[in-house]
């Protein structure tokens, strides 16, 4: 089995690439977001726990999350990997994440970054908020606050995984074919 996570800035093309990668490599496209709201609506008791928490304003914790992706991993099949979007988000998640793996006999594939400069995030949020109508990512504020919590809470993440040579970054900038190209070269 194949495992990949994919990282990059708000606005660097993850939703646009994931079902791509997912799709050419037959992989399962795992977003923690979508996974929550999946086993709350199946009522899963994994579902049930986060919706308990969170009904009563409170954070996820690690494990919750951590058990739902295992569970995916051990369920999950007709599929040749794993696509985390949106998980490890610190290194104690990378770290127990490592020992999921080393549990089912199987090791991390690599960590693919979407690389766009900063300016250009501004750029396309700005860009989506005209389309989708979201007056929230048009504010400058705003969208410096994400790129912020983006860098703060995702650079350790990367020097954990450049430290262990399971991190390659990708050239953001260009076509949706373009860059997709770069990513299908490092996953062959």
């Amino acid at each position: 089995m194949k495992y990949y996570i994919l990282f990059g800035p708000p606005g660097a093309g993850k939703g646009t690439q994931a079902g791509a990668m997912a799709e050419k490599f037959n992989l399962r496209h795992i977003s923690t977001g979508e996974l929550l709201r999946g086993e709350i609506a199946a009522g899963t008791p994994l579902g049930l726990k986060a919706k308990a928490l969170i009904d009563d304003g409170n954070l996820v914790p690690d494990e919750v999350v951590e058990g739902m992706i295992e569970d995916k991993f051990n369920t999950v099949t007709g599929v040749d990997g794993f696509l985390l979007d949106g998980f490890p988000r610190t290194e104690a998640q990378a770290v127990v994440l490592d020992e999921i793996l080393g549990r089912r006999g199987e090791a991390l594939s690599g960590v693919i970054s979407i690389m766009i400069p900063d300016s250009m995030v501004m750029d396309r949020i700005r860009h989506r908020a005209e389309i989708e109508g979201r007056a929230d990512d048009a504010r400058d504020e705003v969208i410096r606050h994400r790129i912020e919590t983006y860098h703060s809470k995702t650079e350790p993440l990367i020097a954990f995984y450049k430290s262990s040579g399971r991190y390659t970054e990708v050239d953001g900038t260009g076509t949706v074919e373009e860059v997709r190209e770069r990513i299908f070269s490092i996953m062959k």
